[in-house]
């Protein structure tokens, strides 16, 4: 059973002879569900992602993340200054807070872009929020 089921959901992403790539929506209800990968390339990535409370600052010294929320809602702080940053691998930081910045009150239906190199944190998240993050990395 647990063979079955893995093959379906290998199945459920599919390379059309195009270049295309199809997404079955179970697949992609479980990754809003639970966060998890929907797609990658050289170029970009794109995955589902669920928050049930606050998370670190981060900042990606390459990569533009577009996140569309689905679901919930958050506050979302941008800009200003990393405070308390330590990479974590190449080119990927984490930190405690965030210095001056935007705060962004986001809700269904909205979009943010965060350029690469951007500080972002989900500072405040009173309930779960389910959203999209197509990651644009530059090489």
């Amino acid at each position: 059973m647990k063979l079955l089921l893995s093959m379906a959901i290998a199945a459920a992403t599919l390379l059309a002879a195009d270049g295309a790539t199809y997404i079955a929506k179970e697949k992609v209800s479980e990754a809003l569900a639970k966060g998890g990968p929907l797609h990658s390339a050289s170029d970009l990535s794109v995955s589902g992602s669920h928050r049930t409370g606050p998370g670190q600052v981060e900042v990606h010294d390459k990569e533009t993340d577009v996140m569309y929320v689905i679901d919930g809602h958050a506050v979302v702080v941008t800009g200003g200054k990393l405070v308390g940053g330590k990479s974590t691998k190449a080119g990927q930081w984490l930190g405690t807070d965030i210095q001056g910045g935007e705060t962004h009150h986001l809700g269904k239906g909205d979009v943010l872009v965060v350029p690469a190199g951007t500080p972002h944190w989900f500072k405040e998240v009173p309930g779960p929020i389910s959203y999209y993050v197509v990651k644009v990395i530059r090489q």
